[in-house]
């Protein structure tokens, strides 16, 4: 192990009587202390300069600095720390199997006014973690047993340590090994030998911002809306979760605005938002005395987990008139009725969480749009018993790939990403098959994340290889809507170099047309980075349609049932629509299940500008489709 550089130490008698950078002031840790002197009491040595030698102090020695008492040696039971006090020393543990290189760099962080403990056993990390509580752990990289990578890895498996600062101080100059370090999870990578006020700084920066990340996310946020004076849809989320976890009674709304689009259209930005809170506050005051939250442009969320459940329906329907017999002002003389459509549901029904809830009452809006009265209770799907059982466990899952294909001739290599999952007997399941399944067995998150995993391994092994290539990738609502999704894509995307635009991030209409809020939050977060996404099985209509101006998209993928367009005008016609449509928008326009010359030609002729299906190439397992070559 290679010392902390200690060559910055004075040389001559006049610069002694400065301080060094590397030294604390005087009296610098006095302000976390309880037991004080007074201020005016001289400190011991507080006018000599602390030197940085090669050789630690014994643990008999004091510091240089007098360091704070140590932390408790009783473990305290694990889970997420208790908030910081922002004026406490910063903790730091710093884990390193040589004894020597430990107590040095302890004392010179003791010496910055910080509390940091040793520990020397990699099997002992866990342990040390949750009785040490530290803001910061300053890892070396080799170690007997786990190394720092592995326990690195084994931290942010546990989601109290998820977003804790690791930082790596380690003597190997390998670039390399220090992307290797970068990728399992570290936050920064020092090399030895180091300026003891370069290390001081590194750790002090980390936690500071740490701790002020912490506080932001502990901070009350605004039960109140102040534009709508309603409240905020966090507060009610919030509300929703905390009834969940105490399996309350009661039920949840969701109120859509009909017509939204042409509203809008007809009067403007600035009179459809004066209608939207004046519909706002007419639902609040139906509801009364439960929340309503504004979802979105025009949605609304009610909560009422103080209700017997059996009047949920005609708590849904007092909404619905509610606002539908109000007169709403436009412009001076012009009044308006305002039609919506409510779905509901109970909160008995057992949900996990405010975000299942939540797509609960979606799905129910989207029946109450089709009924006469727009009111649609969510009744949760049946298990077919006669259905076919699958087992996630058992089976082992496989990507396979198809080509997609520029009409008009292109080399850009780019294919569809599938999922497959091979049963214990050698069949292949495919897609359709697995994700309800995974839906079903509330899997389907660990799913998207090995596939958009694995996904990610092959661009950035293609992209080390020189020729570019693009992945379109599909991911459901549950996995994007979970806040560490967005964060962990743009880390792994910067640690393995891969250029953000070579993945795109396939969205099913379906979905979008219930997830609208969730999935542009997570578009938005992705695309400076250059991730791009595509619509998937687009179907035009009202809400269809709107989504393309709504999304932040680049690609749409027409739905299916448009490969057998040259059989029939009507879809040949509507399909001239979608694609004259996107085109508008500056969107590329894919078609798929191309199985003949026939459905190719009609594509080609409707001016879509990608194809992709068993005519090009049927879908298999490898990356070699000639792109340069390919016609139509």
């Amino acid at each position: 192990m290679s010392a902390i550089d200690s060559t910055s130490r004075p040389q001559d008698e006049p610069s002694r009587s400065r301080l060094r950078a590397e030294t604390p002031p005087a009296h610098h840790w006095r302000r976390w202390v309880d037991d004080a002197a007074p201020e005016d009491a001289a400190e011991p040595g507080a006018g000599e300069p602390v030197e940085m030698t090669s050789q630690p102090p014994t643990p008999t020695e004091p510091p240089a600095r007098s360091a704070p008492p140590p932390a408790p040696a009783a473990a305290t039971p694990a889970g997420p720390r208790e908030p910081v006090d922002p004026e406490s020393p910063y903790r730091v543990l710093i884990v390193e199997d040589d004894r020597g290189q430990a107590l040095f760099a302890q004392s010179v962080l003791h010496g910055a006014g910080m509390q940091a403990d040793v520990q020397m056993q990699s099997d002992g990390l866990l342990d040390a973690m949750r009785r040490f509580r530290p803001d910061l752990v300053l890892m070396d990289l080799h170690m007997p047993g786990r190394d720092g990578m592995s326990l690195t890895m084994l931290l942010r498996q546990q989601p109290e340590y998820l977003h804790l600062p690791i930082v790596f101080l380690t003597g190997d100059p390998d670039p390399e090994r220090q992307f290797e370090v970068l990728e399992s999870g570290a936050d920064d990578f020092l090399n030895k030998p180091i300026r003891p006020r370069h290390l001081i700084a590194a750790v002090s920066n980390r936690i500071q911002r740490a701790r002020q990340r912490s506080q932001a996310q502990q901070a009350p946020r605004p039960s109140l809306n102040t534009d709508t004076g309603l409240p905020t849809r966090t507060f009610v989320l919030q509300q929703l979760g905390e009834s969940l976890q105490r399996q309350g009674r009661g039920g949840l709304f969701f109120v859509e605005v009909n017509s939204a689009l042409s509203l809008r259209e007809r009067y403007g930005y600035a009179v459809f938002e004066h209608l939207m809170s004046q519909a706002g506050r007419q639902l609040a005051a139906a509801a009364s005395p439960h929340p309503v939250a504004r979802l979105n442009d025009n949605s609304f969320l009610m909560l009422a987990d103080s209700v017997d459940e059996a009047t949920l329906a005609a708590l849904a329907l007092q909404l619905r008139d509610g606002l539908a017999g109000h007169d709403f002002e436009t412009r001076p003389s012009e009044v308006l009725k305002l039609r919506g459509s409510i779905g509901y549901t109970a909160l008995s029904l057992g949900f996990a969480d405010a975000g299942s809830a939540l797509e609960a009452i979606e799905r129910a809006v989207l029946q109450a749009r089709l009924k006469s009265d727009s009111l649609a209770e969510y009744i949760p799907a049946q298990v077919d018993d006669d259905a076919p059982r699958i087992s996630l466990e058992d089976g082992q899952f496989e990507l396979a790939y198809q080509p997609i294909v520029a009409v008009a001739g292109n080399d850009q290599a780019q294919y569809q990403v599938l999922l497959r999952m091979r049963q214990p007997d050698g069949s292949l399941l495919p897609a359709s098959q697995v994700i309800p399944a995974a839906e079903l067995a509330g899997g389907i998150a660990q799913i998207d994340h090995w596939v958009l995993e694995h996904a990610l391994f092959v661009l950035a092994e293609r992209q080390a290889m020189g020729p570019s290539l693009r992945l379109f990738v599909s991911q459901s609502p549950r996995s994007l809507a979970r806040e560490s999704h967005a964060p962990w894509l743009l880390d792994a995307l910067r640690a393995r170099g891969i250029e953000g635009t070579s993945l795109v991030i396939d969205l099913r209409l379906s979905d979008a047309l219930i997830h609208t809020v969730t999935l542009r939050q997570f578009c938005q977060q992705l695309m400076p980075a250059g991730v791009q996404f595509c619509l998937s099985q687009f179907e035009p209509g009202v809400e269809a349609d709107a989504l393309l101006t709504q999304l932040p998209l680049g690609f749409v993928r027409v739905s299916s049932k448009y490969a057998s367009a040259h059989a029939d005008p009507v879809l040949r016609d509507q399909l001239r629509g979608i694609i004259d449509n996107a085109h508008r928008q500056g969107l590329q326009v894919i078609g798929q299940q191309i199985e003949d010359p026939q459905a190719a030609a009609a594509m080609w002729m409707g001016g879509v500008d990608f194809i992709q299906g068993n005519l090009v190439q049927a879908v298999g397992s490898e990356l070699g489709f000639d792109f340069h070559n390919a016609v139509l």
